[in-house]
């Protein structure tokens, strides 16, 4: 069954700003490298909007979070690591 609709799941912000998309989310919509997603992030227990952006998954099933978008996320609170905190992940075909 191909991705055509919105799933969400948490997920940890890996070194690198990297969020690592879980195997059964990538079995069951069979997503490929060379599809292009819609991103949605935002941190779990942190007082911030969602920052969406388009990505592609690279051949380790990760997704690589753009700096800006991290320091939009992280305005709330300056000065704070990002890395290691749980993130709520939405994609979407783009």
């Amino acid at each position: 069954m191909p991705l055509d609709g919105r799933v969400q799941f948490k997920a940890r912000l890996q070194k690198g700003n990297r969020v690592q998309l879980p195997k059964l989310v990538r079995w069951r919509y069979k997503l490929d490298t060379d599809q292009t997603l819609r991103v949605g992030v935002t941190v779990v227990n942190m007082f911030c909007g969602w920052e969406t952006f388009f990505a592609r998954m690279d051949k380790s099933g990760r997704i690589t979070v753009p700096k800006l978008v991290l320091k939009q996320l992280g305005n709330s609170r300056p000065n704070i690591n990002l890395t290691g905190m749980v993130f709520t992940v939405m994609i979407e075909p783009a």
